[in-house]
């Protein structure tokens, strides 16, 4: 129990206790402060105060360790884009010719335009613009319909070829 002696009776050991723990738990320090002249906190007080702030320390706990498990998902990923930029860096140090090979402007503005057609048609067909109230309703619908990976898959193909 370290150096603290034990007071000679049980009951003076328990009561020593409870002003330890009254002196630890940031909760009864603050009642103490409160007390009314001489009187004292219960000691049933004092223990269920000490029960709560360990609850309170439980939470607080899990929480923290939430905490660091999404921040270390995050690390993970900023690591893995990280590799990934570096990979890319490496790419295009190794074949510097490849500056001279981009696509021009007008073609990509070209192909943009192409893949861009068929969905601005569907979007004129499906999306009533009458009033703000149907365009809320249509939008919703179509945009989900369209934005289904093989829709946009097929999409893409389709201008590619």
């Amino acid at each position: 129990m370290g150096t603290s002696q034990k007071p000679a009776t049980s009951g003076g050991f328990r009561r020593q206790r409870v002003k330890d723990l009254q002196s630890v738990v940031p909760t009864c320090q603050q009642q103490s402060g409160f007390a009314v002249g001489t009187q004292e906190i219960s000691k049933a007080s004092i223990l269920q105060t000490t029960t709560d702030y360990v609850q309170f320390l439980h939470k607080q706990k899990k929480k923290l360790e939430e905490d660091v498990s999404t921040l270390k998902k995050e690390v993970m990923a900023l690591k893995i884009m990280k590799t990934n930029s570096e990979h890319i860096v490496k790419a295009n140090q190794n074949n510097p010719q490849q500056g001279e090979e981009q696509v021009s402007d007008q073609v990509k503005f070209s192909i943009f335009q192409s893949m861009m057609d068929s969905p601005f048609q569907s979007f004129s067909n499906s999306v009533s613009v009458n009033s703000f109230q149907e365009l809320s309703a249509c939008i919703a619908s179509w945009v989900e319909e369209l934005c289904k990976p093989r829709t946009l898959g097929e999409i893409m193909l389709g201008v590619l070829r």
